[in-house]
């Protein structure tokens, strides 16, 4: 695992201070996870994750209603359709990996199709993770 560079992405999509809200990570050829890049537009990523891949994401959402918003976090571990047998059976074992740096967020999501990985699907999981939804609806 390319250690510094997932550490780096992580920390930035978590700053405040940057305006990145994903880091998407992955396999090298040599099975190797690192970072393969990272965006502020969450509907970038979603562009990326591809059927013949293994990968991770860590995003950003803002929740909150009108008088409380702030920044949490997911996590989105996918093994595409045409991912072979041996390479799904390895995720168990990187998504543990990676979760040695990637430590804090709300939701954990494991879709199994594409469709389920919309922005809106993302906060949604992250509204459900957090309990209680307030607001006065305005």
């Amino acid at each position: 695992m390319d250690r510094q560079a997932i550490i780096e992405a992580y920390e930035d999509v978590r700053s405040d201070q940057t305006p990145t809200s994903w880091a998407l990570f992955g396999f090298d050829d040599s099975d190797k996870i690192v970072l393969i890049c990272s965006g502020n537009d969450n509907s970038e990523f979603l562009e990326k994750i591809a059927d013949d891949q293994r990968q991770f994401v860590f995003v950003r959402v803002t929740t909150g209603d009108e008088l409380s918003k702030r920044a949490k976090f997911a996590f989105i571990s996918w093994i595409g359709e045409n991912v072979a047998a041996l390479k799904r059976a390895k995720m168990t074992q990187a998504r543990s990996l990676i979760k040695e740096v990637v430590k804090s967020f709300s939701a954990e999501i494991s879709p199994s199709d594409k469709d389920e990985i919309t922005e809106e699907k993302i906060l949604q999981e992250v509204k459900r993770a957090g309990g209680a939804n307030y607001g006065t609806g305005m």
